[in-house]
C-alpha cells in the first residue's frame, strides 16, 4: 500500500536526505521518497503505519501529517506545528539577535549616542555572521546563490560576501570610511532582500544562508527583518552624516 504524508520543517537536501533514512529505517516500509519542495513523503509499506509512528521516529523539528485527510482541524494542526517548527529552527537566530543588540547597548550606556550605538551594532552584526559564514565557504555559496540574485549570475560574489562582511564590519567598528561602508552595506542588503522577497512571495522552502550552513535556518519573513534593520540604520545613518 502507498499513502502520502506532509513532512514540515525541512529546508535543505541535509534534512530532505536524513527524514528519508530514518523513513526508510521503519519496519514495514517498503520504500520512503522524500520531496523537499513539495514538503511531502512518499511511503510504500507492507502494513499501516500512523502519522504518530512516523513522528516518532524523527527529530522535534518535523512534523509529519497525512496528506489523504485534508479536514479544517488537521490543516489547523499542521500550520501551528509549522510555525513552532520554524520559531525552534529560528530560536539560534534570535538568540544571536540579542547578544549582539544587549553587546551594542552595553558599549554605549554610560555615554549614550544612538549613532554609536547602531554602528556597533552594525559592525558586530557583520562580524558575528562572516564568523559563521566561513565556518563553511563552500556550503556558503551553494545557498546563498539560490535566492541572492547578484550570487546566481556570478557565483564568485558569493565567495567573497563573507569578506565584504568582515571588512564591513571592522569598518563601523573602528569608525573608518563610515559613509562608504553604509552604502556598502545598502547595496549588498538591498540586493539581498530582494531576492529573499521573491522567495517569501513564492512560497518556497530553502534555507536561509545568513548563519551559512553550521545552523540550518528556513527562509522566512525573519531574515527580511533583518536585512530590513540593517537597511534602515544605515539610511538614518547617511542622512545623519550629510
Amino acid at each position: 500500500m502507498k499513502h502520502i504524508y506532509t513532512i514540515t520543517g525541512m529546508t535543505c537536501n541535509g534534512c530532505r536526505s536524513s527524514v528519508e533514512d530514518k523513513l526508510n529505517a521503519i519496519e514495514d516500509v517498503l520504500k520512503a521518497s522524500v520531496n523537499l519542495e513539495k514538503a511531502e513523503a512518499v511511503l510504500e509499506m507492507s502494513s499501516y503505519r500512523s502519522a504518530k509512528e512516523l513522528q516518532g521516529v524523527l527529530p522535534d523539528k518535523y512534523a509529519v501529517f497525512e496528506k489523504n485527510k485534508p479536514n479544517m482541524a488537521n490543516l489547523e494542526e499542521q500550520t501551528q506545528a509549522k510555525e513552532i517548527s520554524d520559531l525552534k529552527q529560528l530560536f539560534p537566530l534570535f538568540l544571536i539577535f540579542g547578544y549582539i543588540t544587549v553587546t551594542a547597548i552595553l558599549l554605549n550606556y554610560k555615554l549614550w549616542n544612538s549613532s554609536h550605538f547602531m554602528l556597533d551594532f552594525m559592525g558586530l552584526f557583520y562580524i558575528v555572521f562572516s564568523f559563521f559564514k566561513f565556518l563553511d565557504l563552500k556550503g556558503f555559496t551553494q545557498s546563498f546563490k539560490m535566492y541572492d540574485p547578484l550570487a546566481k549570475v556570478m557565483p564568485v560574489y558569493g565567495w567573497i560576501y563573507p569578506f565584504i562582511e568582515l571588512a564591513l564590519g571592522l569598518l563601523f567598528l573602528m569608525r573608518f570610511e563610515i559613509p562608504m561602508a553604509l552604502i556598502a552595506t545598502l547595496v549588498i542588503l538591498g540586493i539581498t532582500t530582494v531576492g529573499v522577497t521573491k522567495v517569501l512571495l513564492s512560497k518556497k522552502t530553502i534555507q536561509c544562508a545568513c548563519l551559512g550552513t553550521a545552523l540550518k535556518l528556513p527562509m522566512t519573513k525573519a531574515t527580511f527583518i533583518e536585512n530590513s534593520i540593517m537597511i534602515v540604520m544605515a539610511i538614518i545613518m547617511l542622512i545623519n552624516t550629510y
